[in-house]
This record gives structure tokens, C-alpha cells and sequence, in this order.
């Protein structure tokens, strides 16, 4: 993982918990001055949420290319990149100079778009969304994001969206729909859909970021469509399951249970 962190107790429990997971913390900064970036979330009645974010005034916007980043960018098969990432400015030459990088040598690129509506593309966001699609191979989007991605009205029609995302160099999309399921659009023309499972929700935040791990964690194994999808289906039900978006992050073993014990929502 690539980040910053402060010097404080957030940022240590970030990196411990993360270091836990089997993640590799090197490229993780620690600012000595700005605090850890943070997002609050407020739950609503009719189980809507609002987001507030103090990411570029944190340790967040001092993200830097050092040479800890290099060395992870060198031996990566692979980049994700969250959306949220392409308003600042500062971080955006590192996202393009580590896709160039990877892809370059052969490797693979995916993006999550996130594009809540706490953050809100300017234009020059626009136009790093726009590069960035051009540069992925695997898009995440969630429901209508796809439009917002192909910078397309819902009028235009699901279908309409995904060929021009195709056109513009995308050769997957995944789009997660939440109680129905998940499908993959390839530019071949094939299409997977998989039924979500059938679990009591007790908190969303942090599903699509479940599911978007483990269907490139599965995808980087080298599973089916369908299994990708699976996986990527029980990581988010099971997330979803518990209060806080990381406290249902479940292992392979945990989702293999899941996935043999929790029936689908057909």
C-alpha cells in the first residue's frame, strides 16, 4: 500500500492493523507534523450517509514519491487506484507515473471511481478521471458511476456506457449493485452476473472497497469470472454485516465459509 500517515495514534493503528493483515507497510509515510486524514460518517434514519473528509489538510497531502515508493512500484504486477485520489493535484503526477511504470512492463490496472458526492469533479478532476479510465484495464463502479465514468446521461442506457468505456481502452467492467448482486461486461462481449447473498445489513460503508479487493485479489489468482465475482460478492455482504467498514474484512478462509453457509438472494 502506498500512503501517509501521522505521527499519531490513528496513523499507528492504521499501519499495525494493515501490517497485521499481511500488507506490505513500506511505502506507507509518517508525516512528523500533519495529522492522520480522516473520514467521519454520519448514518442517517432512512439509511442514507453523509461523508465528511479531511484528507489534503492531513498526512494525505503530503504524500511524496520517495524511494520506498519506488521500489514498490518497480516489482508491482498490478495498481488500484480509489477515485478519490484524482482531486489533488499533488498526488496525481505519482498515480500516472506508477500506471505508466506497471503498464509499461506488462502489468495491470484497475480503478474504483468512488465518486461520492462530497467530492465532486472540477474540471481538471474530470480530465484526470478521463485519463486515468484510458489507462485501466479492470473499472469498479457502483450502479450509476458508470455513467458518470463515461461521462454519459442514465438516459444513454447501461450498455451505451460500457462500449464507449470499451472504446476508450477499458477491457473489463465490473459494476457492483449491491442487494442485486454484481455483473462483468468484457469488451469481448461476455457477460457474468452473480446473485448477491442474502445477509441483515447492519452497516454499508466499506463494502465496495471489500469487494473491489477480493475480486482483483482473485482475478490476480488467476479464478474464473464467476468465482472472481463470488468472492467479491461475499467480501462485501459479509462487511456489511458489521458495524464499521473495517470489521467484516474477511480472509479467504472466512469468505470460503460465507460463502458455503449464506444463501443467495435469487
Amino acid at each position: 500500500m502506498i500512503g501517509a500517515v501521522g505521527n499519531d495514534e490513528f496513523g499507528r493503528m492504521n499501519i499495525e492493523r494493515l501490517r497485521r493483515d499481511n500488507v506490505d507497510v513500506s511505502g506507507i509515510g509518517i508525516d512528523p507534523e500533519l495529522p492522520t486524514g480522516t473520514a467521519f460518517v454520519r448514518y442517517r434514519p432512512d439509511g442514507d450517509r453523509d461523508f465528511v473528509f479531511n484528507m489534503w489538510t492531513s498526512a494525505a497531502g503530503s504524500l511524496a514519491w520517495t524511494d520506498a515508493v519506488d521500489a514498490i512500484v518497480a516489482r508491482a504486477g498490478h495498481l488500484h487506484v480509489m477515485g478519490t485520489l484524482l482531486g489533488n493535484a499533488t498526488v496525481w503526477p505519482m498515480i500516472e507515473c506508477a500506471a505508466e511504470i506497471i503498464s509499461n512492463r506488462g502489468g495491470s490496472i484497475s480503478l474504483d471511481p468512488n465518486m461520492r458526492k462530497e467530492l465532486r469533479a472540477d474540471p481538471a478532476t474530470s480530465a484526470r478521471v478521463a485519463t486515468m479510465i484510458a489507462m485501466s484495464d479492470l473499472l469498479l463502479p457502483s450502479g450509476d458511476e458508470i455513467f458518470v465514468a463515461a461521462g454519459l446521461s442514465p438516459d444513454e442506457g447501461e450498455e451505451t456506457a460500457t462500449k464507449h468505456l470499451f472504446r476508450l481502452g477499458v477491457s473489463e467492467i465490473v459494476i457492483k449493485r449491491g442487494r442485486h448482486g454484481s455483473s462483468s461486461h468484457e469488451a469481448d462481449g461476455t457477460l457474468t452476473r452473480v446473485p448477491a447473498f442474502r445477509v441483515k445489513e447492519t452497516d454499508p460503508t466499506g463494502a465496495g472497497d471489500c469487494f473491489g479487493g477480493a475480486y482483483v485479489a482473485a482475478r490476480r489468482l488467476g479464478m474464473s469470472t464467476l468465482q472472481c465475482l463470488t468472492y467479491a460478492n461475499a467480501a462485501g455482504a459479509r462487511n456489511v454485516t458489521f458495524r464499521g467498514p473495517m470489521e467484516g474484512i474477511g480472509t479467504r478462509r472466512e469468505l470460503d465459509r460465507f460463502i458455503q453457509e449464506t444463501e443467495l438472494s435469487l
